[in-house]
């Protein structure tokens, strides 16, 4: 017998990749149990899977760094009594240099991390927390369907009480804005162009800045963190980077832009959620 939950939860994460640097990346979790009926006829109650397997999802892998042990680019990775540290080489050359609490980071024995890699990752973890009827799990993760423009974008926002203080997490994101009232399709495919694997730094949390280079840091009820990596992967706010505050800056970007227009941006953090700002 097989017990489905679609749309579990969404991972909202960062990975480390050779091109980009940290992606922020959106997967939503879909899951399959396989197994044998328990004593009230069921594989699996429906409220234990959405508080047990989503909270150990949500706890493993999501608003966390993913770092793929096997990968040539990683030329540092070291556990520390206060956290991890570890140098990532881009394929241009450039690097990137990262401190930050063990939690905030979830290694994986893998080349690369995709979905795939992630759900693998899972269906080893998860069978050992569920019940003695439950013989397999299935984990399918996949990107929402967005029928315009978006783009990957990370940040951390130190401020948060809770995982988004995790300085290198993300998000797959759609963008609509509106010119006049007029869906403007030319302003979104140039926003998820040039924001296309961005990390979206706070002016208040550069701690140095020389050389090309650019480092974030701050100290946050979780620990520290630490990130450093090439001024041209990635983009500034003058505030927190909050999808309010992005919203913001992009309704403010475009009015200095075009000061006779009105503009309307909708701009998603991940999948189904974000902020409106007008300008």
């Amino acid at each position: 017998m097989q017990l489905f939950v679609d749309h579990l939860t969404v991972i909202d994460s960062a990975m480390l990749d050779a091109q980009f640097g940290v992606l922020g990346q959106s997967w939503i979790v879909d899951a399959v149990l396989t197994g044998a009926l328990d004593e009230q006829s069921m594989v699996m109650d429906f409220g234990h899977v959405k508080k047990q397997i989503k909270h150990a999802i949500d706890d493993w892998v999501d608003h966390v760094l993913l770092v793929p042990r096997t990968h040539p680019a990683l030329t540092d990775y070291t556990h520390h009594s206060d956290g991890v540290t570890l140098s990532w080489q881009l394929d241009d050359g450039g690097m990137i240099h990262y401190f930050s609490p063990a939690q905030a980071v979830c290694d994986m024995d893998a080349a690369i991390i995709d979905q795939h890699t992630v759900a693998r990752y899972l269906q080893q973890r998860l069978l050992s927390i569920t019940p003695s009827s439950v013989e397999r799990i299935d984990i399918t993760l996949r990107d929402e369907v967005i029928d315009g423009p978006f783009y990957h974008y990370a940040h951390g926002l130190k401020k948060h009480d809770g995982n988004c203080q995790r300085i290198a997490h993300g998000h797959r994101s759609r963008i609509m804005i509106w010119r006049d009232g007029v869906l403007a399709d030319d302003l979104m495919q140039r926003v998820a162009r040039e924001w296309n694997g961005i990390y979206l730094g706070s002016i208040p949390d550069i701690v140095h800045e020389n050389n090309g280079r650019i480092a974030f840091g701050y100290t946050s009820p979780q620990g520290k963190f630490y990130l450093e990596l090439p001024r041209n992967r990635c983009d500034l706010l003058e505030g927190d980077s909050t999808v309010e505050c992005i919203a913001q800056h992009l309704a403010q970007q475009l009015k200095r832009a075009e000061p006779d227009a009105s503009f309307k941006v909708r701009a998603y953090e991940g999948v189904d959620k974000g902020a409106i700002a007008e300008s």
